[in-house]
This record gives C-alpha cells, structure tokens and sequence, in this order.
C-alpha cells in the first residue's frame, strides 16, 4: 500500500554553524600543535633552585602557587637565562630570597590566549544552538530549517493508490446499503457540476459507525480508489501531543495541506479520540484541556474549509458514537452517519468469496455452510477464519484448504486453541461429559433458530474444559420471551446435568451463569417482558453498544422496585433451571448413553449427534 508522508522537508546540509564549528576545531588544532612560549620555559628541581639562590646566582623571581619563576645574574651563552620550579611549602623561602638580595615578587597575570578566548566566548553558545538543532531535525524526522515547531505539523499521510494496491467497491461486502450511501460521495467528487446545478450541497463529512472490524477503513479507502483523488489517513490520537496547542495546529495544518490538494478526502480514524463529549467526565465545558482545544479546532475548521469547486470532504470513523460531543454531529459537519453493521448470510458468502481468492481452495468447499456458521462475525473476523484455515491447511501439508480445515478455524476463533495437552483426570473429564451433553439435550428441544452441531470434552482456549457447539439455521434479528427463556435454560444444561447425575455442582458452571444471569437481567430491565414490572425500561442503554460492553447501569429506582427486579430474574433463571432439570430426568438414560460415547471419542459432530439429539422427549 503507497502511504508516504506528506511533508515539504528541505535536504540536509552544511549550515553556518557547522561550518563555524568545522574552523573552530582547527583552530584549537592550530594552537595545540604550535603552542603559546610560556610553556616552553625549562623546569628544575626544587633543590637546585635553593642552590642557586644561597650561590648568589638568582637575580629576581617571581612567585605562585603553581610554579617559581626566577631569571639568572650571567647565564652563560646558550644557557636558559630564565627557569621555573615547581614550589614546596617553605616558609624561610622569603627571608633567604631577601638575605641574598634577591628580587621577588607575585607573577604577572598572564597575557590572554586568543584561541582560548575564542574557544571559551562562541564554543558553548554554539553547543547550546546545536542541542536545539538536533532536537529540531529529531521532530521533523530529518533536517530541515522548519524543524523548529515541527510538532505542530500534521502526521497525515496521503494515502496514493496505484493500479496493484487501489481499493474499489468490488473490494469490499456485506455493507451494501453504506456503499450506496458513500456512491453520492464517490460522484460528487468526480462530477460535482451535476448536484451544484441544481443547488444539492454534498454532505461536508460521512461519519461511519460500528463494531470493531466490520470494515470502516477499508470502505472509506474504496470511496478513493473510486473517486481517485487524494486521501489523507490519521487517527485521532495523532493530533494530542505533548505540548499544549499543538493538537489544534495540527489540525489547521492538514486542513491547509488539504485545500492545496482538494477537491480530497481526509479520513480521520477513531474519531473519538479527540471527539468525546465536552461535558463529560473529563472537565467542565471552557476548560483549557488539549483534547478540548483540538475539538474545538476541528469544529472550527469544518464549518469554513467547504468550497463548491475544491471539495474536501472528512470520512471518520468511530465505534463509540454515543460518547461524541453534539456539536460535531450536528448538520454542517457531519451531516451523513452511515451504519457499518456486521453482514448477514449473503454478506457473509460475499466476503468469504473474496477471502478465498487470495488461498487454493478444495473443489468441495461449501461457502454456504460456512456462511451460516458464521452467524455473527465481522469481515475481519471471517479474514482471519480464512487465513486460519489456509495454516492449518498447511501445517497438515495439504495442497489446497478443505472443508475440514474451515470447521475448524471457525471452532479457533470461537473457542480458542485445542489444548490437547491439558490432561483431565477422569473424574474430571466424566463432569465435563456430561455437562456438555446437559446443554446439547437441553438446548435440542428449546425453540429458536439454532441447532447443536458439535459437542466436545477437548480443552480449548484458556478455561473451556469442553464445548457444545450450536449454529444458526437461519438469520435472526428478534428474539421472543420464549426464545430468551430457552437460552437460559440451554445455558443451564450443564449444572443440571452435574444436579442429576451426580448429585453437586462444581466450578465449571461459571460463565453459564454469568451468562444466564445477563440475559434475564436485560429481559426484565431492557427489554420489558416482565409481567410484573411492565414494559418499563430500568437499565440505561449506556456506551459500548459497539464494543459489547453490557455494563448498562441502572436507572435510579425505589428499593421496592430493585428488590421487584432481583426477584423477577431471580424468577426467570430459577424457571429455566427447573425446565433443564425436568427435560434431563425425562432423558436420563439418553444422558447417560451419549456421555458415555463422548468419553471414548471426545467429539461428536454431524449425522451422529444429530441422530443420537433425535432421541430426546419434551416432558409431558
């Protein structure tokens, strides 16, 4: 994919200062191999100058800490007139230089080096020049004179699609309806004339809302291949910086790179990074806070950049809409939300068609099969299921993926790895069995639109000890009361299983019920369908409804009413559990002959299971 980065940086290069610094160096070059005659002058024992001195040979000396330096009566031709010494702590030294009228006093301050002037004067202020350059080119990634508030300059990238890499329509499934929604975009762009004439304004942004990998980035790159214009990519949390401020100029930066490049779109991913609600947790509206200013930024420059010849039209994606500020949601800004939903049963096939291009695929592969086991999955989610099976595919050494290995990556991405090496005991293993069968005999005879197609006392994941498998027969967007009471009962199966048969419950049960309980909870508090309590709402739909967070927390309520709520879903899980009891004493000995044949072959699938589930009784 060509991403590069969009910036005007200038080549490095010699500047003035190197240049400074490159004579300063050989100046200090200069001065250290032809050095100042001061330091020429020859150096003599302690010793001998006392000598001298009591001889009467010294004629005058001068005295520091460091060094005696003194200058003989007559020297003799060729014969330094002038010595040094190097001082001890003597404290007769001046009434013996006296005694023998010898001349002494402190030395005269040295002349001054001009080197060392030089050096000590320009050298530091230049190393200080030289941090900030450095620091400069680090924040730009490379040289260049702008380097100086380079942070505040936009990390977008232009995203230039060629002939291999181009992203088109065709690419991407199961989102229908938002390719439509996104083709008025895809036309204004390239014929704009056609909705100014007859006075249509293009919506000036496109939010896309969804679940984490139903395709928002991968739509929003189709829109440029179609369109072919230029296609700035960021994401949100690139704009927050560090420094205060530069969020906003950033912000102003790449809308100004954007103009110069329009009619292009910019797409800024996980919009809420930056787009949270400003009377929220995170301060009081007015704050100084960064993330507020950028907002505010982006709000600004969304309602001045439009222009009806250059168009720049912003693309943003989010999974979090409920948590955005109102003020950029409102039209004029984003004007258009577009719902990138999870595909259904032909969106499903559509996407596995072209996942399954990219591997060699058996000639019996049934797309459709999968398709409808696949009841809930994203396209990224069925990418990786398809990637999944080509590995196994090739850890077996096949030469081509088949239907088996598809199974089976569906099984990975909902359950986790098979972890035949986590040994059960047998005591163990023979509560697993028949708790798996318990919610195979259970969930058999509830109504809805799903089967049991798979059950398996084979460890997967990080805590599943074993798994009933059930897929959908058809699509459903409804559920009844009945149906949600099947479900809690279905999850109940097992526990039940452990009541009968052995008459305890062990630990196994935990996330069944965490299960069971979450549901009939939303049955009584969000869904109305309790008897009692009426067709009120006590749970407030929160965030997350993307992320699957089912957190809602309660609405303010008496005490009657929650100790009402509690005992309706106290109510509800408690029925479910006596249905599950019933229906397993009414199978018992179906129980029993199915537990057993799981415990010699671990897994039971397809015509056998369902032969074997054909068996079972409602209770009269």
């Amino acid at each position: 994919m060509p991403i590069r980065q969009d910036d005007n940086q200038p080549n490095r290069r010699f500047g003035i200062v190197n240049i400074i610094l490159i004579g300063l160096g050989a100046l200090l070059l200069f001065s250290s191999l032809f050095p100042n005659q001061n330091m020429q002058i020859p150096r003599v024992p302690y010793s001998l100058f006392i000598d001298q001195v009591n001889d009467g040979e010294v004629k005058r000396a001068y005295i520091t800490q460091e060094q005696i330096r003194y200058e003989l009566n007559g020297a003799e031709e060729g014969a330094p007139s002038v010595l040094a010494t190097t001082p001890i702590f003597d404290m007769d030294l001046p009434q013996r230089l006296e005694s023998k009228g010898v001349e002494f006093a402190a030395a005269p301050p040295k002349k001054p080096n001009f080197f060392s002037t030089i050096l000590s004067w320009v050298v530091p202020p230049l190393i200080f020049i030289l941090v900030l350059q450095f620091f400069a080119r680090r924040s730009m990634g490379g040289g260049g004179a702008q380097g100086a508030l380079s942070f505040t300059k936009s990390k977008a990238k232009v995203y230039v699609p060629d002939d291999e890499s181009k992203v088109t329509f065709e690419d991407v499934a199961g989102v229908d309806e938002a390719k439509d929604e996104l083709t008025e975009i895809v036309d204004f762009l390239k014929k704009p004339e056609r909705y100014t004439d007859i006075g249509a304004r293009i919506p000036k942004g496109v939010l896309l809302v969804g679940p984490p990998g139903t395709g928002k980035t991968l739509l929003s790159k189709a829109v440029a291949g179609e369109a072919e214009v230029p296609f700035f990519i960021i994401s949100g949390s690139e704009f927050v910086e560090l420094f205060v401020g530069a969020g906003a100029a950033r912000v102003r930066d790449l809308f100004e790179q954007a103009k110069k490049k329009a009619p292009c779109i910019i797409f800024i991913d996980e919009l809420d990074a930056i787009g949270k609600s400003r009377s929220g947790s995170m301060g009081v509206v007015g704050g100084n806070d960064e993330r507020e200013q950028t907002l505010n930024q982006l709000l600004t420059e969304m309602d001045g950049f439009a222009s009806a010849d250059k168009p720049v039209i912003v693309l943003a994606a989010t999974n979090q809409p409920e948590v955005l500020d109102a003020a950029l949601l409102r039209p004029g800004r984003f004007d258009r939300q577009v719902l990138v939903d999870r595909p259904d049963l032909s969106g499903r096939k559509t996407i596995l068609e072209i996942y399954t291009k990219k591997v060699k695929l058996a000639e019996t592969i049934d797309l459709d099969s999968i398709a409808q086991a696949t009841s809930g999955f994203a396209g990224a989610d069925l990418a990786n299921m398809v990637n999944e099976a080509a590995l196994l595919a090739a850890r077996a050494k096949r030469k081509s993926v088949e239907q088996q290995d598809l199974s089976e990556a569906i099984e990975r991405v909902v359950a986790g790895l098979e972890k035949k090496s986590r040994v059960l005991q047998d005591d163990e293993k023979k509560v697993v069995a028949y708790h798996e069968v318990g919610h195979a005999i259970v969930g058999h005879l509830m109504p809805g639109g799903s089967k049991v197609a798979k059950i398996s006392i084979v460890p997967r994941g990080m805590s599943a000890l074993g798994y009933t498998l059930q897929l959908p027969t058809e699509e459903r967007f409804l559920n009844s009361k009945d149906e949600l009471k099947g479900q809690i009962a279905t999850l109940l199966g097992g526990r039940s299983a452990e009541e009968v048969v052995f008459g305890k419950i062990t630990t196994g049960a935990s996330n069944d019920l965490q299960r069971a309980t979450d549901i009939a909870e939303q049955m009584v508090g969000t869904f109305g369908m309790s008897d009692i309590l009426g067709p009120l709402a006590y749970d407030k739909q929160g965030g997350g409804q993307f992320l699957g967070n089912g957190n809602n927390p309660r609405r303010s309520v008496s005490d009657a009413t929650a100790q009402a709520i509690d005992k309706e879903v106290r109510d509800l899980v408690d029925d479910a559990h006596e249905t599950a009891l019933n229906i397993l004493r009414n199978n018992l000995p179906l129980l029993e002959s199915i537990s057993q044949k799981i415990l010699q072959e671990e897994v039971i699938e397809g015509e056998d299971l369902k032969n074997l589930l054909a068996e079972t009784k409602m209770p009269a």
